[in-house]
């Protein structure tokens, strides 16, 4: 709050000081060659796609009119930009236990020759490492629920050619709107530069730069209180019959959230936490599975996860009295 309220008494609330300090301090944290902040994740879709338009223009295909893979549980927006730039969505399901593309069905789309495939790293999860950087395909990583997680000795959004990191509310980092686009290496970098000057309603005002800026400060702390709540819930978790998501052994994940596959009735679930006074919400309810935009038996493994995953509240500023009682919650669920 403070940080705001500095930006607003200075009298600069648009793309400015706040903006660049921000990009400086993403990069310390991060590790990229260049980045745009900007006012939505939806723009940065857009602009990494163009980029890999604009790179594929001199191949002798046309590239318009290509296909990108996208995961079945990858935000609604996806969709919308994929076909504004006149490319179509390649759905690929999920495997059976993570909400992670499944490598299987990537490879199965593959002969369709995308453009590229956008892997979104759905609530924080990465996939084996040698699976990212597998394909010979170029790879937008979307790391908007997945800033602090490590897998290996990398970060998450080091693997692509091009990544973003939303700012939206949901987002582990949240400016309260707002995308990072970046890339790790000098020759992606100088893809996105050749988009030339961007006009300021394009960019990331520095009242949402500021707020995002202190997040990016305090991540190691968010984090480590992440990492406590998980753990307590996961302790309780152990004592039902529900599910968590398989996650590779390399990975160190940053508990973007606390999911659970019920093995009971969703409906029953909520009533009971509605009961407790606690608010359980469906893990992807605003993906475009969840909403119905892909037909149920396209994909089904994905369609099925939409069904039975709810999630249970964990962020940093939770209080211990507030996170007790959602363990005792999980841990007599239905």
């Amino acid at each position: 709050m403070d940080a705001v309220l500095t930006t607003m008494v200075e009298d600069q609330v648009g793309p400015g000081e706040h903006t660049q300090f921000l990009i400086h301090t993403a990069k310390e944290i991060i590790g990229f060659d260049y980045c745009l902040a900007l006012r939505s994740p939806v723009i940065a879709l857009q602009l990494a796609l163009q980029v890999l338009l604009a790179r594929n223009s001199t191949e002798e295909t046309v590239p318009k009119g290509r296909g990108v893979i996208i995961s079945a549980l990858s935000p609604l927006y996806y969709e919308q930009v994929i076909r504004n730039l006149g490319l179509f969505p390649l759905y690929c399901d999920t495997a059976e236990d993570s909400p992670l593309m499944a490598e299987e069905k990537i490879h199965a789309l593959l002969g369709a020759r995308p453009l590229c495939f956008i892997f979104h790293h759905t609530l924080g999860y990465l996939p084996e490492a040698d699976m990212l950087s597998g394909f010979d395909v170029p790879v937008i990583e979307d790391c908007s629920q997945s800033a602090g997680t490590v897998l290996g000795n990398k970060k998450a959004g080091s693997f692509g050619s091009l990544t973003i990191l939303g700012l939206e509310e949901k987002d582990m980092i949240t400016a309260g709107g707002g995308a990072l686009l970046f890339a790790v290496n000098r020759k992606d970098a100088s893809l996105i530069r050749s988009l030339g000057e961007l006009p300021p309603e394009y960019l990331l005002p520095d009242l949402n730069a500021a707020l995002a800026a202190v997040q990016f400060r305090d991540e190691a702390k968010n984090l480590f209180r992440r990492r406590e709540l998980a753990l307590a819930y996961e302790q309780a978790s152990l004592r039902t019959r529900h599910k968590r998501f398989k996650v590779s052994e390399e990975l160190e994940y940053n508990n973007y959230a606390f999911s659970l596959v019920l093995e009971s009735g969703v409906k029953d679930v909520k009533s009971y936490a509605k009961r407790k006074e606690i608010e359980v919400e469906g893990a992807f309810d605003h993906t475009l599975t969840g909403t119905g935009a892909i037909p149920s038996a396209q994909c089904p493994s994905a369609y099925s996860l939409s069904l039975r995953t709810l999630l249970f509240p964990l962020y940093p500023r939770l209080g211990s009295q507030a996170a007790d009682r959602v363990a005792k919650l999980i841990m007599t669920l239905p």
